[in-house]
């Protein structure tokens, strides 16, 4: 029994013996590469990276490349990076970077701009490059459509220009700061007010470093995530006369306004026309009726034994001698006629 007790600890520390060979052999090559490079790891930190599914190669090459450059960085910081999802090797490079630019920036804060520009086509490096190097934005963005940013005056002429923008990375505003977008947007308001409070188009075409200046008083690189050096004005032209346009527009529509009111007063003295036309008619229609009732009333004189024969011979004699003068009147035309 206890032959076959010590055969079975014989078997187990054999096998445990054999994993232990198998592992050292797997890892011995980066194992010396770290240990000659001055930058070592156990075989156990390989090991417990190995089982959490870490890439080993790329964690102790990052390592070997940072403390090569001076960078006292540790297995742990990085693996947590990688596993929080960053790109080590592009955090390792912009350390790097940064450090031979003397910029102040720990490995904390290239892991968070790293993560932050995650999937955002930018990389950590990138901002570093950018904050050595400056870049140039153009104002507007050609990629938007636009070619210049049009303003007017106060005399009435519109305006015409394009800028172009140095800035660098504000490593300390980067994560939380707004992007390149933001300053092309403000940089465009800020021209617009300029030339829109100038008193004449001639001023900016005389002084278009005017604009620049102006711009950068606002400080419209607060809050985002770079620092604007210059503001380069690169064109400016002479556009439309809009203050002239819109006041043809303005008195061409007064115009129609004035035609629509006198077609209004018009309309209305028509209508007063043909209101009393129909009174004329109704009065005409009236004295019709009234004349008709004297024959009526001639007749009932005679029932009533209130006019005699004689008085209705007068009577028409009286009407055939007005009848007369009225025919008389109407056929003079005027002095010098025969009647």
């Amino acid at each position: 029994m206890g032959q076959l007790i010590l055969m079975a600890l014989g078997i187990i520390l054999l096998a445990a013996a054999l994993v232990l060979f198998f592992v050292i052999i797997s890892f011995i090559n980066i194992w010396i590469q770290a240990r000659m490079s001055g930058a070592p790891v156990t075989f156990l930190n390989l090991l417990s990276m190995k089982l959490r599914r870490v890439p080993i190669g790329l964690i102790v090459q990052s390592r070997i490349t940072a403390i090569k450059a001076g960078l006292p960085l540790t297995t742990d910081q990085l693996e947590a990076h990688y596993l929080a999802g960053g790109d080590v090797n592009q955090v390792v490079r912009a350390l790097i970077a940064a450090d031979k630019a003397n910029l102040n920036l720990d490995f904390n804060r290239a892991a968070a701009i790293d993560l932050a520009t995650h999937q955002s086509g930018k990389s950590v490096f990138e901002a570093v490059m950018t904050s050595v190097n400056p870049k140039v934005i153009d104002c507007p963005n050609p990629a938007s459509g636009k070619q210049t940013i049009d303003a007017v005056a106060k005399d009435g002429i519109q305006v015409k220009a394009k800028a172009r923008v140095t800035v660098r990375t504000n490593l300390d505003r980067f994560v939380g700061g707004a992007t390149e977008e933001t300053i092309v947007a403000r940089i465009g308001e800020g021209i617009v007010s300029t030339i829109g409070s100038a008193e004449t188009y001639k001023d900016v075409l005389e002084n278009p470093d005017s604009i620049s200046k102006r711009v950068l008083e606002r400080g419209l690189d607060a809050g985002t995530a770079f620092e604007i050096l210059s503001i380069d004005i690169a064109d400016v032209d002479v556009g439309d006369n809009v203050g002239a346009r819109l006041q043809a527009e303005q008195a061409e529509a007064n115009k129609q306004i004035a035609q629509a009111a006198a077609e209004t007063r018009r309309a209305l003295a028509v209508a007063q026309e043909q209101e009393m036309r129909a009174r004329v008619e109704e009065m005409r229609a009236k004295l019709v009726e009234a004349e008709a009732q004297v024959p009526l009333a001639i007749a009932e004189a005679f029932r009533a034994g209130r006019l005699g024969i004689m008085d209705y011979y007068r009577l028409q004699n009286i009407q055939a001698d007005t009848s007369m003068r009225q025919s008389i009147a109407g056929g003079e035309s005027g002095p010098g006629k025969t009647k």
